[in-house]
């Protein structure tokens, strides 16, 4: 019908598969006429029954599947942040200023953003639990040698944290499929949101191991050494507990015909001419610029603050720094985290019910209203370090709304065997022009104003703060990102899930034609011949 017709134009173009019957499959979202149900948004949601039947693995041990991988991601992030919670004695032991302390977060991000890619054709191809393996095995050995470093060789820091990145980029690229294969629709909301619960809680106890360790132990050395340890308990629940699922099988409803993987140059020429994937994967870099510098510069900023409010001795050479902040913002991270991710989740879950681009429009309105109150928290510094502490709160809130949706977003207007590619490339874009350099940017902004004063902590204070002012500006340009989202969601979503059923089939590069079946064969119709 032409109603049906002008709904999908906003699509990019496919072949339509043959149908030995010339009829759409009853209830097919998407295609019109009688025998389809232009009104259905979703796919059939299977039951346990029928997620065991194809998966074959109980509920429970899907669930203790994200259980261990969410301990995994947890620990990914907490080794991170880590070096953040004792960056102040890092500066003092190998005798650094801002724009090098920046640079140990930035190493590690780009190692992490050039690996990703290959490991996410990796996981496309093979066999996803193995490669974690490996990836993690290295990482906790890495982690473990950085501990190690004399005060003069600050170069061999840098390596050892660019190294880490191997580890991460294994997991991070790969978890998320292994989740998008175990569940489909609000079950697989539900357990991406337990999944990224692990960001902010596993940030905050990095900060928080970081600083309380190098207290126990009066040395900041010991903080790096508790991750490694951990590490190997995680390549061991990877072992003898994770199973390999069928790519894409719960959303064909069935274990076979499984989707044969493209080419690399396929998956990326799809990927791009998806406009939901690479204006969410925009969005997600603004939030990745902010949270990256929030990470690293948070803490030391709001030493800063306190120093010029007299309320702590200033971090002089030789001395032990204060830690309190690291501990208070570590506490802020892991609730905010929790609080924002799960209520990220409940709303975009409910507005869905009305709304089919309830996701991309709640990780909007979560990066429009935290700038606001990032720069308010910047801006009441110098008064009242509570109000600087209340209105991070409410920003890293709002901040961390979007980490379990934008997952979702990816897992559904991609098909399965490109999912990992996806999530290498939106990792590669993020930290790209997200938080690889951020944190070196920020201490290079906060370096540059301070050369333009005169010496003292005020100035020290005064450089970061009107550098860090930079992330709520970046936040507003990736709350416009997700709004972009929202006006082609519907179609790209659509457009997956006939794939994923057989309904669909990509056209060549070169190929602008629809298959348009007639009594069983394929006839090929060029696109400006069709009348929409």
């Amino acid at each position: 019908s032409p109603e049906t017709m002008a709904g999908s134009d906003t699509a990019p173009f496919l072949s339509q598969a043959d149908d030995p019957d010339d009829r759409p499959v009853p209830g097919t979202p998407g295609l019109g006429g009688s025998m389809g149900n232009p009104k259905s948004k979703e796919p059939e949601v299977l039951d346990r029954e029928g997620l065991q039947r194809i998966t074959g693995l109980s509920p429970s041990h899907s669930a203790l599947i994200v259980a261990v991988l969410c301990y995994i991601n947890l620990l990914n992030y907490m080794d991170r942040f880590t070096v953040a919670g004792v960056l102040p004695d890092i500066e003092q032991f190998f005798d650094i200023g801002d724009s090098s302390s920046g640079l140990i977060q930035t190493v590690f991000i780009s190692s992490y953003m050039v690996l990703a890619p290959v490991f996410g054709y990796l996981g496309d191809r093979y066999n996803r639990k193995y490669l974690m393996c490996g990836g993690i095995a290295f990482w906790s050995l890495v982690t473990l040698g950085s501990s190690f470093i004399p005060r003069e060789r600050f170069w061999l820091l840098l390596l050892t944290r660019g190294l880490v990145g191997v580890g991460e980029a294994s997991y991070s690229t790969i978890a998320p499929t292994l989740i998008a294969d175990l569940f489909v629709a609000d079950q697989r909301s539900r357990m991406l949101s337990v999944f990224y619960f692990a960001i902010p809680v596993g940030s905050g106890l990095g900060y928080i191991a970081g600083s309380k360790v190098k207290d126990v132990a009066g040395d900041w050395h010991w903080a790096l050494r508790v991750t490694p340890g951990l590490g190997v308990v995680a390549v061991l629940l990877l072992f003898l507990v994770v199973r390999e699922p069928p790519r894409g099988a719960v959303e064909r409803h069935s274990d076979s015909p499984p989707l044969s993987p493209t080419s690399w140059w396929a998956d990326l020429r799809a990927l791009a001419r998806n406009p939901s994937f690479v204006l969410s994967s925009l969005g997600f870099t603004a939030v990745a610029f902010v949270t990256g510098s929030l990470a690293l510069w948070a803490p030391a900023f709001l030493l800063r603050s306190r120093v010029v409010l007299g309320e702590t001795p200033p971090c002089l050479p030789g001395d032990s720094c204060s830690s309190s902040d690291s501990l208070i913002f570590g506490l802020i991270t892991c609730l905010t985290g929790v609080l924002g991710v799960g209520l990220g989740v409940e709303i975009s879950r409910r507005l869905r019910r009305t709304n089919p681009r309830a996701d991309p429009l709640v990780c909007a309105a979560g990066l429009l209203g935290s700038a606001p109150f990032l720069f308010l928290s910047l801006a009441c510094a110098r008064g009242s370090i509570v109000a600087t502490y209340i209105f991070i709160f409410i920003g890293e809130t709002l901040l961390s709304m979007n980490w379990a949706i934008v997952a979702d977003i990816l897992l559904y207007v991609v098909i399965p065997t490109r999912r990992s590619t996806a999530e290498a490339f939106q990792i590669v874009l993020s930290h790209l022009l997200g938080d690889a350099g951020s944190p070196y940017l920020i201490g290079l902004i906060s370096d540059r104003l301070r050369r333009s004063w005169p010496p003292s902590f005020l100035s020290e204070f005064r450089a970061l703060q009107f550098s860090l002012m930079l992330c709520a500006f970046v936040g507003a340009l990736g709350g416009a990102a997700f709004l972009g989202t929202a006006i082609f969601i519907e179609g790209d979503r659509r457009q997956a899930q006939l794939h994923v059923q057989g309904l669909l089939s990509e056209a060549g590069p070169t190929d602008d034609r629809i298959v348009v079946p007639q009594r069983g064969r394929s006839t090929r119709v060029p696109v400006s011949s069709v009348l929409i």
